[in-house]
């Protein structure tokens, strides 16, 4: 069976690129010097990085047009907090506030009168906090959120009326305590609760204090001081304290921005050193120490123009971005590789010019269609629902392309004048001329540091490295035994079972606790929240959005049934339950009223109100109508992120059933719980168009489509192999993984589009020649070009954040996934699957191209 070639563009593109080798080895100080002066002009932008800055949390890493923002602006317009009756379970937004969690410092209780003394203490420290603002000075007192004029208090403290000694005496009740003939819910004030007589505590392990501030600029300075307070609280015998604000997960994320530059220093190190040693020759003239280091800081240049640009006009600055650096350093180091190794394969006695054109008409077509490739699947990105993946993709994919044209122009032209120092013989460090070596010639002082310029005699080519005879004196071979074959199928097969096992079990969202550094304070605070308060979860807000006829009986059946499913989910605690509607009807009981009459539901129901004011917050009334009301339910058991995703679903699906009454479920938490609905199914919509978009490239710039299919083939199974051992590996789904995800498209077609473009352009006669020869001639730059990426980014195994860490595990699964696809798989499946070749045709369009 023959092959058909669809080389209709890769043809004239090739012949195009041959030209512009040759113009560029004709004057390369020109190419040379351009993107020096475009980079140190456009590096400027980098002036505004600090104003271009943007981690605010919400807007990042949540989606953009999430439906809980539009439940968010609907109870901020229909339900306004009042400033003198503050609610913490009616708010729609953090605000300010700050917590303290103290734990016992011993296996036992925490309610002791020693412990609370010491809690006591904090808390008298905390409200005596002072801070100047505008020659005022502020207290907590000043800036607290109140209700009935005074500060919310801390209700554990409240209960025993701030004397500590009564907390041995009095016998509260959990979760529901009455304090002055109200009901008080202890859920998330104590934590660790482990034995309970008849509703009493016993015994309990923490307790939380919370502070909140009223909207003001002065509250985040007050903020500011308790977090140098609390920082410098060490705990007691007796206690150990953990503390937030509602201003730390901002301020950590804030950190990682600046935190990566001394990582990308070691990287940059590391990259110019394995480059170096890659191209290390013993020869004195064909040595390229120079052209490897050049090569790393081509692709500096690309990321310092690309961000400088982005910076220019205005692009947010985002901390996803921080991770590009790393990639563009591989992807570079990569293109330098192919590029290195196909001027080898040239004929030494070439004029430079002829050289450089036989070199960009193979390797500047090959990281053409990987350019392409990886810009496109970043362009992908754009049109993701999180704010942080759109502006990693459009920076990356702006650096991608100025690293592509930076190596066809600045890298090129080094390598041109490399060419002419190695064409007039001179020494790789003096520049000095040097004089031949013979192959009779003795391995003396002499010849060892002043002789150079050998090459194969038989080919015309420079030597063969180590490595490229390795790929084809052995390990080429070895691919094409009918037992190696058999084996690697076999090897494949129990990868693939792997890696869907893995897809099966993965979890997803992102953790908040992450985006904090592993020293942090938050962490501590994540950890006693999880640990001591996870009983008890959301206060969930069941918001009744349009008019209703709350007096008509039979609706109010409807609304009632509505609200009693609700009730019966699982992670709803049913006796902890919020209602205006039963208290109104109970209020109408007492009274006598008739609340079945419409006029005197509406006529009674301000009285109601203010003797009830709690409820004045749950019922909107405008124009002597009520255009809106809300319920609360309280959720339990909400200990990880799979059990706040099936809480999530089942309370969107308790309002989808609920047809006669119009429902809407909201807490401020939410926000970021409306991730886990766009998470999955972004990812699998990028990866599917991306994969797609792939698979046309290839078909066009490879002129072979069945090796364009195993292209598409290899990025399907990179990825889903990625997706399964990242999950056996602790990493979650999320919005950081997901940009990986998209980058691991770009990085597999990198090693795969290689391999199948040099087995087509191969002219061998066989299947299995042309295998090998495919090995021999980019085994060894692609090995280098994994090896340099993997050397990226190894240094972020060490970060102390969740994000530089995730970035490492995912980008080194999918090097080493890439790489065995790319020189194992791959060309096993090429000589199993393949078609027979025109040699005669190839051997003539190369013959014409010379």
């Amino acid at each position: 069976m023959r092959c058909g070639r669809t080389d209709c563009i890769e043809k004239p593109l090739s012949r195009v690129f041959q030209k512009l080798g040759r113009v560029v080895g004709s004057y390369p100080v020109c190419f040379l010097v351009i993107p020096l002066i475009v980079s140190a002009s456009l590096g400027g932008g980098f002036y505004f990085l600090k104003d271009r800055e943007d981690n605010d949390v919400e807007r990042q890493f949540t989606p953009k047009n999430g439906p809980s923002k539009i439940s968010r602006r609907f109870v901020k317009d229909h339900f306004p907090q009042e400033g003198s009756s503050f609610s913490g379970q009616r708010l729609h937004s953090e605000g300010f506030y700050s917590s303290v969690i103290i734990v016992s410092n011993s296996r036992s209780s925490i309610l002791t009168k020693e412990a609370f003394d010491d809690i006591i203490n904090l808390n008298n420290r905390v409200n005596n906090i002072s801070v100047q603002v505008n020659q005022k000075e502020f207290k907590y007192g000043n800036l607290c959120s109140k209700s009935d004029r005074n500060c919310v208090p801390n209700d554990i403290l409240e209960i025993i009326n701030y004397d500590a000694s009564r907390i041995e005496q009095i016998n509260i009740s959990y979760p529901l305590h009455v304090l002055n003939s109200k009901p008080i819910f202890l859920g998330s004030t104590l934590g660790g609760v482990e034995d309970t007589v008849n509703g009493v505590v016993k015994s309990a392990k923490a307790v939380k204090l919370m502070y909140f501030l009223e909207n003001q600029e002065t509250a985040g300075v007050w903020l500011k001081e308790f977090q140098r307070l609390l920082s410098g609280e060490r705990g007691t015998i007796n206690i150990k304290v953990s503390y937030f604000t509602s201003q730390s997960r901002q301020e950590e994320i804030e950190k990682h921005t600046t935190d990566g530059i001394p990582l990308f220093s070691i990287t940059y190190g590391l990259a110019i050193g394995f480059s170096v040693l890659s191209n290390l020759r013993l020869d004195n003239v064909r040595n390229k120490l120079w052209v490897a280091a050049v090569g790393v800081l081509s692709a500096g240049l690309a990321v310092l123009s690309s961000f400088g640009l982005m910076l220019y006009i205005g692009m947010p600055f985002v901390i996803t971005v921080a991770n590009s650096p790393f990639l563009i350093l591989g992807i570079g180091v990569d293109d330098m590789f192919i590029m290195v190794s196909n001027w080898q394969q040239t004929q030494v006695q070439d004029p430079v010019a002829t050289r450089m054109g036989r070199t960009y008409k193979e390797a500047a077509m090959s990281i053409t269609i990987t350019t392409l490739t990886d810009v496109l699947g970043f362009c992908v990105g754009l049109a993701s629902d999180f704010p942080s993946v759109q502006m990693f993709c459009l920076y990356t994919s702006t650096a991608v392309l100025f690293c592509y044209v930076y190596n066809i122009t600045f890298f090129g032209a080094f390598l041109a004048l490399n060419g002419r120092r190695e064409a007039s013989n001179r020494h790789w460090l003096t520049c000095m001329e040097v004089s031949a070596r013979e192959d009779n010639e003795s391995c003396s002082g002499y010849s060892m540091f002043c002789v150079g310029g050998d090459y194969d005699k038989d080919t015309g080519a420079e030597k063969e490295q180590p490595m490229n005879h390795f790929f084809k004196k052995y390990y080429g071979p070895l691919m094409t035994k009918p037992w190696t074959k058999a084996v690697v199928v076999l090897i494949y097969m129990g990868y693939l079972a792997v890696s869907v096992y893995g897809c099966l079990n993965i979890q997803q969202g992102i953790d908040l606790r992450d985006l904090a550094a592993d020293d942090s304070y938050v962490i501590t605070y994540y950890d006693n929240d999880r640990e001591y308060f996870s009983n008890y979860g959301p206060n969930v807000m069941v918001i009744v959005t349009e008019q209703f006829s709350y007096w008509d009986k039979s609706k109010r059946s409807d609304l009632s049934s509505c609200m009693d499913e609700f009730r019966s989910l699982r992670f709803i605690e049913r006796d902890l339950y919020t209602s205006w509607l039963d208290s109104y009807e109970a209020y109408g009981r007492q009274t006598k009223l008739n609340l079945d009459d419409e006029h005197v539901f509406l006529a009674n129901l301000s009285s109601f109100l203010n003797a009830f004011p709690d409820f004045k917050q749950d019922v909107n009334v405008t124009d002597g109508l009520v255009r809106a009301s809300r319920f609360f339910v309280q959720t339990r058991d909400i200990a990880n992120a799979s059990m706040e995703i099936e809480m999530f679903n089942s309370l969107k699906d308790a309002v989808k059933r609920c047809t006669m009454v119009p429902l809407m479920a909201y807490h401020l938490a939410f926000i970021y719980y409306d991730q886990y609905e766009v998470i999955v199914s972004g990812t699998l919509q990028n990866i599917g168009v991306t994969t797609a978009i792939m698979m046309v490239v290839s078909l066009l710039l490879i002129p072979n489509p069945l090796c364009s299919l195993w292209v598409t083939f290899s990025i399907a199974s990179v990825i889903v192999g990625v997706a399964g051992f990242m999950a056996l590996w602790d990493v979650k789904l999320d919005s950081i993984s997901m940009i990986i995800l998209v980058v691991c498209i770009g990085f597999t077609v990198d090693f795969s589009a290689h391999i199948c473009y040099s087995f087509v352009s191969s002219t061998k006669q066989s299947v299995d020649e042309r295998v090998v020869d495919a090995l021999f001639t980019l085994g060894y730059p692609i090995i280098q070009g994994a090896v340099s990426t993997i050397l990226g980014v190894v240094v972020l195994a060490g970060s102390k954040n969740h994000i530089f860490r995730t970035f490492f595990k995912i980008m080194l699964l999918v090097m080493v996934f890439g790489l065995v696809h790319g020189l194992t798989f791959i060309p096993v499946f090429l000589g199993l699957v393949s078609c027979s070749h025109d040699n005669k045709s190839a051997q003539t369009q190369k013959a014409v191209t010379m």
